[in-house]
């Protein structure tokens, strides 16, 4: 077993780096993307899910069907806060490997759970929250990515982990309504049930949405145990990572992160409701995954870009230009019912999901940068304390970035809320979308004092 454990682990050390360095951090981080990808699919299943359930026989009211949609984006983001620093205490190969067997739990639940139209609310409700389980691992698996990679890298590394990962959220959207379609297990997947809607009726299999990803899950589980590597030195206490929390730019990164991760979640969970809202013509279903597919590609990008051409720079326009395309949705609304247009509103909102893919890469391309450079001036000039202090801001990025990760996943829930609270007060989504530009434009006065500025307190 200590075979997996890595003694030494010196990736700024050039010359380690690329004779056995490069590789194995390398095939760290293939493993760990699909096991990423799976945990946001199984986060957003409930999504798609919960679309079919009143035509197949469950009276829960509209209000108890929003709760299951809800109910994974607030357990996800709570256990966030926790997962942001279970890498350093039990290694990152041995905690991958148990996070992602945890999701067969509310896959498997499910696919038996809506099988039987007598299945109590409560019981629903608790595989929604275990669904959560998915949104958990995020923080722990970018944290776990992060110690591999050397500066020059990271935005590049984390970008990939966080992109790739984030396709889950459309893979789901556009799978499961294919595979609830079909008898994909034969005998073994349970019989189909009878969907109405009107005069139309069809069978249909919902217990796919759950039972088909298991065999993945099963199969990622078994790769990061015996493929992935813990690592000796990245090994730390709750107490020592705890220092983040009286770190003023642990703070100030999760503001950041809101603006970024809190957006494209948040917009991906409400963007079939405010398409139905506002457009009652348009079917959302033909549309709804391809903005977080787009997010999910521009992630990488945003990292390679914060990698080449500084991370703060990248964020700054991003801010800037979620702004100006936000008050392009505004433009294309329908106002009191009349006019708007479906293309431009669409097209505003495929540049938001880009920006905040974008954003996502760069704000993560920041943190470790921010913290190596405040441990080096902290340090002595003695090799070794400038060594100590490397080990030191690889541990407290690692946890910040967890962190972060945890309170922006709080937008899944309090976007589609704010489109709903600003229809009640107002009648329609303009105060929601103000609001938005409001938040954007703390971010960039934010971004640019601390960090893109000339003479910036921590330049990045």
């Amino acid at each position: 077993m200590t075979s997996y454990v890595l003694t030494r682990w010196e990736p700024e050390n050039s010359a380690f780096w690329q004779d056995e360095g490069k590789a194995v951090a390398r095939r760290n981080l293939w493993i760990s993307i699909p096991a990423l990808t799976l945990a946001f699919v199984i986060w957003q299943v409930w999504s798609v899910a919960v679309l079919n359930m009143p035509n197949i026989g469950f009276n829960y009211t509209q209000n108890q069907l929003f709760w299951l949609a809800a109910l994974p984006a607030l357990s996800g983001a709570t256990l966030r806060i926790f997962y942001s620093f279970m890498v350093p205490i039990f290694g990152g190969r041995k905690w991958t490997a148990f996070s992602t067997a945890t999701l067969l739990l509310p896959a498997v639940g499910i696919g038996f759970a809506v099988q039987d139209t007598s299945t109590s609310y409560g019981t629903m409700a608790f595989l929604a929250l275990l669904c959560g389980f998915g949104g958990g691992n995020f923080s722990s698996s970018m944290a776990n990515i992060s110690f591999f990679f050397p500066k020059a890298e990271k935005g590049t590394a984390l970008g990939l982990n966080a992109g790739l990962g984030n396709l889950g959220v459309s893979l789901v959207q556009f799978v499961v309504p294919l595979v609830i379609t079909a008898g994909v297990f034969g005998a073994f997947g349970g019989e189909p049930q009878t969907w109405v809607k009107g005069s139309q009726t069809k069978l249909m299999w919902l217990q796919n949405a759950g039972f088909i990803w298991v065999p993945f899950i099963v199969l990622s589980t078994l790769a990061a145990w015996f493929g992935m590597n813990d690592i000796a030195s990245a090994k730390a206490s709750f107490a020592d990572q705890a220092v983040i929390f009286k770190r003023k730019h642990n703070w100030l990164m999760c503001w950041l992160y809101i603006g970024t991760f809190g957006s494209f979640i948040g917009f991906a969970a409400g963007f079939p409701l405010l398409v139905k809202g506002q457009f009652p013509e348009i079917d959302p279903t033909k549309y709804a995954f391809l903005g977080p597919l787009i997010g999910a590609l521009a992630r990488p990008v945003g990292g390679w870009l914060a990698d080449k051409i500084g991370g703060a720079k990248v964020t700054q326009a991003v801010f800037a230009l979620m702004i100006a395309a936000v008050f392009g949705v505004l433009h294309f609304l329908p106002h009191g019912g009349q006019g708007g247009s479906f293309q431009g509103f669409f097209s505003m909102f495929l540049c938001l999901f880009a920006l905040t893919g974008i954003g996502n890469g760069s704000t993560f391309m920041q943190v470790p940068t921010i913290f190596l450079t405040l441990h080096k001036r902290m340090a002595g000039s003695s090799e070794a304390a400038q060594k100590q202090a490397v080990a030191n801001a690889t541990k407290e990025a690692a946890a910040v970035l967890g962190f972060s990760g945890a309170v922006g996943a709080y937008g899944g829930f309090f976007i589609p809320k704010s489109y709903g609270t600003s229809i009640a007060l107002t009648g329609g989504v303009e105060a929601a979308l103000y609001a938005f530009i409001a938040f954007y434009l703390s971010c960039l006065v934010i971004n640019g004092w601390y960090y893109a500025r000339k003479n910036a307190e921590v330049p990045c």
